[in-house]
């Protein structure tokens, strides 16, 4: 299901926008990261650039993307280019700098590779990087963006809830890893956010594991990790579940981790600094004696990508921003035996945060 952005979205983005680049003393910026090109134009194309900083931005592509630039784009001028793009922006915008005394032009210094670098520079333009503007907006997410990832987050639950009830002994971690991503994609998404990680027993000690043929078997941890893509906005859950009778081991250390999560879910909220999420997660986990355990942040923005600012983690001094989404997403990661983790897609509010991927954490066992 599309969930519709209207123009005047782009065209409030693109002017909160001009008002940096005129804080920064930059008269034009060259912007080429897909994301943020999503995010100021609504084009959707693997490959772009955007002039922007003119009266009217321009938007150029190759001739792959002419027509679908034409038919979506908001608020640009849409211009076709066979060659490099890069090269034929570097001289429009030389052209039009003739002249014009302090004329700067900015670009995406974390995106742009070496060797479009170069084609940047090859007519003398004055750069200066960027320094994630565009990522510093996109951080606070405007109503339309929020109920976006608001129904991925729920389509995610939902198919989390569908697949719980095959999850079995005997059954392949890629087997469940397949059947989640057909129903997210059954109920309407465009795909999953990343690959679905399900990882069992030994193999859920590792934060990122691959789902494999490994089959899964009685007593012991399942960690599932998934997020569906909707109208272009990301969600990220997940869940641990225990096959079996848990042990009292086993059931301490699930409580502490969930205590964990909902500590730092409880913290979401504006104000609050980044690193203070961090550290209430850890802190739990700490008097649990499971603190270096715990290997990872605790969590990250999420939208239009799946990782985004701000994220959560030691020495993050952010300020949090009503509007952000953010993951909480505390582990442990026990080599030789398995892991728990929990997650959920939050909405930063005041005067208490909005979960975004509403699937149960109290039905975790499968005896």
């Amino acid at each position: 299901m599309e969930v519709p952005t209207g123009a005047s979205q782009f065209d409030a983005r693109q002017k909160r926008l001009r008002s940096r680049l005129e804080a920064k003393k930059l008269s034009a910026l060259v912007v080429s990261n897909p994301a943020n090109l999503f995010y100021l134009t609504n084009f959707r194309g693997s490959s772009g650039i955007l002039t922007f900083g003119l009266r009217t931005p321009v938007l150029w592509v190759d001739p792959r993307y002419t027509l679908q630039a034409r038919e979506t784009a908001c608020g640009v001028e849409v211009r076709e280019e066979k060659g490099r793009l890069l090269a034929r922006v570097s001289q429009w915008l030389a052209n039009r700098s003739k002249g014009r005394r302090g004329y700067r032009v900015g670009y995406e210094d974390s995106h742009l590779t070496c060797a479009a670098l170069r084609d940047l520079r090859q007519t003398g333009l004055r750069l200066r990087p960027s320094s994630g503007m565009i990522e510093e907006m996109r951080s606070v997410k405007d109503p339309d963006e929020i109920e976006c990832i608001r129904r991925a987050g729920h389509l995610t639950a939902r198919a989390f809830d569908e697949v719980r009830s095959m999850i079995r002994p005997g059954i392949r971690e890629c087997e469940v890893a397949a059947e989640i991503e057909y129903r997210m994609r059954r109920g309407g998404a465009e795909g999953p956010a990343f690959e679905t990680i399900v990882a069992s027993g030994p193999r859920a000690a590792l934060p990122h594991a691959r789902a494999s043929a490994k089959p899964l078997e009685q007593h012991e941890f399942v960690i599932l990790d998934l997020g569906a893509i909707l109208a272009g906005y990301a969600a990220d859950m997940t869940r641990t579940i225990y096959l079996g009778e848990p042990s009292r081991r086993v059931r301490s250390l699930y409580g502490a981790v969930r205590e964990s999560q909902e500590r730092a879910v409880g913290m979401l909220r504006p104000g609050v600094e980044a690193q203070q999420v961090d550290a209430a997660a850890r802190r739990t986990l700490a008097r649990a004696r499971l603190g270096r355990y715990f290997t990872h942040s605790t969590g990250h923005g999420v939208g239009i990508e799946i990782h985004e600012a701000p994220r959560l983690s030691r020495g993050q001094q952010t300020l949090l921003q009503a509007g952000s989404v953010v993951t909480a997403e505390p582990g442990i990661y026990l080599e030789g035996f398995g892991g728990v983790r929990i997650e959920d897609t939050v909405l930063v509010s005041d005067p208490t945060p909005e979960i975004l991927t509403p699937a149960s954490k109290d039905d975790w066992v499968i005896a």
